[in-house]
């Protein structure tokens, strides 16, 4: 193993960066850019059972040190990308990918997670727990430990590959959600998800998307990542992937020390389409600067 190399839920990575969900499309499209066979992996656009055209316009908008966004989940379904989007890509990337699920029901979420662990190509699923609960009142399953425990047992039962379940942070108490999923058979937690935020217009008097409210990130998320990561890391023993308004090396560095075994990269890839590949390319020296030597062994430091 080099310097860079890490292991996830067994999967062993050339290094810990990773795209993250919704801000790398489903790969091929910066393959165009650089070779993206130099990433850890990636974990590819949020994928439903059915095909959804997402939330109306506007729904993304730059603020103060980030961005809000509300696209709705926009995606092709679960067979569109099993039959177009997974075949295109192996053809640009030749690693095991992070396929990204998201739901609205138990159901949903066992039938679309059933689906995609049979393609070869897969080497995780990351499943997305902050969806609304269509049964439930419409409350995010990451925000209640039984239901997102219960999504966490649908998933385990159908399929064999790790499963990863990505928490939302708008909650009182990251660590019992943790908890709960690695107590109902998770293999791995990635946090975090988006902060809930929004802002008005005031030459229209209007809030600046379409939905209102949306999905905070961006660099000043990060102390409260970081925060939960912590957090959750100390808490459970299975591998906890980081994100949350990373964009640099030192950020990654960081983000293990606080127990990430891995490190997704969100916003940034929107503001620079080569930032993992930078970030790549920096933490050797920035490994040198802070007299790390691998970053296995950063883990938890």
């Amino acid at each position: 193993m080099g310097r860079l190399s890490v292991s996830l839920c067994g999967v062993p990575l050339d290094n810990p960066v990773i795209p993250a969900s919704g801000t790398f499309g489903y790969g091929y499209e910066f393959a165009e850019l650089y070779d993206i066979n130099l990433l850890g992996t990636f974990s590819f656009k949020g994928t439903t059972r059915e095909p959804r055209f997402g939330n109306p316009t506007p729904r993304i908008a730059e603020c103060t040190a980030g961005m809000i966004n509300a696209v709705g989940l926009q995606n092709p379904g679960v067979d569109r990308v099993i039959d177009t989007e997974l075949p295109r890509l192996a053809k640009v990337f030749h690693k095991p990918v992070m396929a990204n699920v998201s739901g609205f029901s138990v159901e949903e979420y066992a039938d679309t997670c059933a689906r995609l662990d049979k393609e070869p190509q897969v080497g995780w699923l990351e499943v997305n727990v902050s969806c609304p609960n269509v049964h439930g009142g419409g409350m995010s399953f990451g925000t209640d430990c039984g239901a997102a425990a219960s999504v966490v047992k649908a998933v385990k039962a159908v399929t064999a590959k790790p499963v990863i379940i990505k928490l939302s942070p708008n909650v009182t108490d990251i660590v019992s959600i943790a908890k709960a999923c690695e107590d109902a058979g998770a293999d791995g937690i990635s946090l975090i998800n988006t902060l809930l935020g929004m802002r008005i217009d005031l030459r229209t008097r209007k809030p600046v998307i379409a939905n209102t409210m949306g999905g905070f990130s961006g660099p000043a998320i990060f102390p409260v990542a970081l925060r939960m990561v912590w957090q959750a890391a100390h808490a459970v023993k299975i591998p906890v992937v980081g994100m949350g308004g990373v964009s640099t090396a030192e950020d990654v560095l960081e983000m293990m020390m606080a127990g990430a075994a891995a490190v997704e990269v969100g916003a940034a890839n929107l503001i620079d389409p080569w930032a993992c590949q930078k970030i790549i390319r920096q933490l050797p020296e920035a490994m040198d600067k802070y007299g790390i030597r691998t970053l296995s062994e950063l883990i938890g430091g």
